[in-house]
């Protein structure tokens, strides 16, 4: 790709955490938010990743987003908690929020953390993962602004409240995690596709006359994006919507939308789940069948085929990008050295 720039892992982290603390935002939020963020850049992901960071910086020009925010516990039971996130980076918030579940899980066998007033968290595969390489079962999702038709809708009126599910694979192996939007493809992921000059499928969104096109501007351009697998999908983001803003007292998708358009999502609540292996079963109990169940999957391959498990790819890229750098689009490039990044 003409002017891609290829950068180290490190060097990313490191950059993004500069310009976080040029703009004010002190350790250990802008160690934990640049260490998330150019995550998802190298496990294959760029629109969850650094190219959010821009949108991020503008939000605290603007007042929609707090660079120093104060987290704070508004109610606790022993294994459940609700964590105010004070409209701070998202990323750092949800990390918190996660090791709450972790420590209670640690104590109780499940711990469960209500996270409100939160905003974009980038990823979700990043906060069940961290559950995982604490060796717990991790859950995790959220609401986030209405952009998805449902059926029998002609305009935007859900989410796509994506959720994510991991589970540890053991010492020195990959957690399998599943991390999906309940729309057919996330809106960064079209936006990716718009980027690189391609065509999307058919199904993941219309053109604002209302039907189905390849052409990713003009879904991005109608915001009418399509819900996976028609009314399932649909039913799956409003029962997200209810496990998070409904259980919080937070704001609604339609009612962050009113707010606020950018894809900042100041005001969603997230919910996070930590389960602990051994209060359910003996952990290599667990672990043994869990490999027969890869195993089984790999096995069951069309000739010259393969079968991935969740999330494999992306644990493939992140060992490919941490030898040859993480490729960065030029278009990102840009937008990045607009505020400042030395890349």
């Amino acid at each position: 790709m003409t002017g891609e720039v290829r950068i180290k892992h490190e060097v990313l982290v490191s950059a993004v955490r500069e310009i976080l603390a040029a703009e004010g935002v002190r350790p250990p939020l802008n160690n934990v938010e640049s260490e998330v963020m150019a995550e998802a850049d190298l496990m294959g992901v760029p629109s969850h990743g650094v190219r959010m960071l821009p949108g991020l910086v503008k939000a605290f020009h603007e007042g929609r987003a707090k660079r120093d925010p104060q987290l704070k516990l508004l109610r606790e039971r022993s294994a459940t908690c609700v964590l105010d996130g004070d409209n701070g980076p998202g990323r750092y918030t949800s990390v918190q929020a996660m090791q709450h579940a972790v420590e209670r899980a640690k104590i109780f066998g499940v711990g469960v953390c209500l996270a409100t007033r939160v905003t974009h968290w980038g990823r979700a595969h990043a906060y069940a993962c961290r559950a995982a390489q604490a060796g717990m079962i991790g859950l995790c999702t959220t609401n986030a602004m209405s952009s998805m038709l449902v059926p029998g809708s002609s305009r935007s009126v859900l989410g796509n409240n994506p959720l994510a599910i991991a589970v540890p694979r053991g010492l020195g192996r990959d957690p399998v995690v599943l991390d999906m939007a309940m729309s057919q493809a996330a809106v960064g992921k079209i936006g990716t596709y718009l980027r690189e000059g391609k065509e999307v499928p058919l199904g993941w969104g219309l053109d604002s006359a209302g039907n189905p096109t390849h052409d990713p501007a003009a879904i991005l351009s109608s915001r009418k994006y399509l819900p996976m697998g028609e009314h399932k999908g649909a039913g799956l983001a409003l029962m997200m919507e209810l496990l998070t803003a409904a259980l919080a007292g937070g704001l609604l998708g339609f009612e962050i939308f009113r707010i606020d358009r950018s894809t900042l999502d100041p005001g969603s609540s997230k919910l996070f789940v930590a389960l602990d292996v051994e209060a359910f079963v003996e952990r290599e109990s667990f672990l043994r069948r869990l490999e027969e169940m890869l195993r089984y999957l790999r096995d069951s391959a069309d000739p010259e085929q393969e079968i991935l498990y969740p999330g494999e790819r992306g644990w493939r890229m992140r060992d490919q990008y941490l030898t040859e750098g993480i490729p960065l689009h030029p278009e990102i490039a840009s937008q990045l050295r607009a505020i400042g990044m030395s890349i």
